[in-house]
């Protein structure tokens, strides 16, 4: 029976006419339990609660334990041959839609700033219509970017220079975008040292990035008194760079995990959506820091 449903199996991997259905799964709902304890844990840590560290970190643990074991049914599946190209194209549409979505999610905070210098300060500082919100509000209070708004929240703090680490993280992740090209090319050809060489260069730098991000942020709430409480601009510069930080991880993770697959020969030249989707994601966390660079840094 075990040999008939494996014939079967490879039978339908290869027939264009036959879609995969996978069997119920329970990782959902775990993810959705542990996603929501971490996220609960990570708000009460921010507002100071005694128990909100501990229960983030449990939560984050459940959901890396549920990921893995999430994947690794994926992974086994592909493996085995049940995916087709009908399969192939519906994960390359839901990848499509994964970053289309992140896209969005960042294009929330961009706006967010860009509201925050483009309209709420001018009104506050009385310009145009916003005469009478100056005089009845804010008297005397003029304007400028950056600032941590007319209440000055959080006191007085030096910006970072964006020709420092800013700069070097922006040069590593661009040549962390070229280190993956060349992985894939290389994949694409057949070349397995050269394959592993550059892709573990792409996990390096991608490592490389989050440990100057992470000396980035020591410096400035130990020296610069930058902090997330820093009103309007400390909030953003956080936000906007926290976020991001966290896409980098989880795609070094990502990435990590891809230099493994390919060590164990998991993909072919023909074959290898899982590897493209990492490397789509990882270009576009490119893209997103050379935004924030020119937005939060440079202007």
């Amino acid at each position: 029976m075990a040999q008939a449903h494996a014939d079967t199996t490879a039978h339908h991997g290869s027939d264009p006419n036959v879609y995969y259905v996978p069997h119920g799964s329970r990782w959902p709902v775990f993810a959705s339990v542990a996603l929501f304890v971490a996220m609960l844990g990570l708000a009460s840590w921010l507002n100071e609660a005694s128990w909100g560290r501990a229960t983030f970190f449990v939560g984050l643990a459940g959901l890396a334990f549920i990921l893995f074991r999430w994947f690794a049914d994926v992974v086994l599946e592909s493996v085995s041959g049940y995916y087709n190209k009908q399969v192939d194209v519906s994960f390359r549409m839901g990848m499509v839609w994964f970053i289309f979505s992140e896209v969005m999610f960042f294009a929330a905070f961009f706006g967010a700033l860009f509201y925050a210098r483009q309209f709420a300060l001018p009104w506050l500082g009385g310009a145009g219509d916003g005469v009478m919100t100056n005089y009845l509000l804010w008297d005397g209070y003029s304007a400028a970017w950056p600032t941590a708004g007319p209440g000055d929240v959080g006191g007085s703090f030096q910006t970072i220079p964006a020709w420092g680490l800013p700069l070097l993280n922006t040069l590593i992740l661009l040549t962390s975008g070229v280190t993956v090209t060349i992985a894939h090319h290389a994949l694409r050809a057949g070349e397995r040292t050269k394959l592993l060489v550059f892709l573990g260069l792409t996990v390096l730098l991608g490592c490389l990035f989050l440990f100057f991000q992470v000396e980035e942020y020591i410096h400035a709430y130990k020296d610069l008194n930058l902090t997330l409480g820093s009103g309007i601009y400390g909030s953003t510069f956080f936000m906007l760079t926290g976020f991001h930080g966290a896409h980098v991880t989880l795609g070094t993770i990502m990435l990590a995990i891809m230099w493994l697959r390919c060590a164990k020969g998991h993909f072919s030249k023909e074959n290898h959506f899982a590897f493209e989707a990492v490397a789509w994601y990882w270009h576009f966390v490119d893209v997103v820091w050379l935004g924030l660079f020119l937005f939060v840094y440079v202007l």
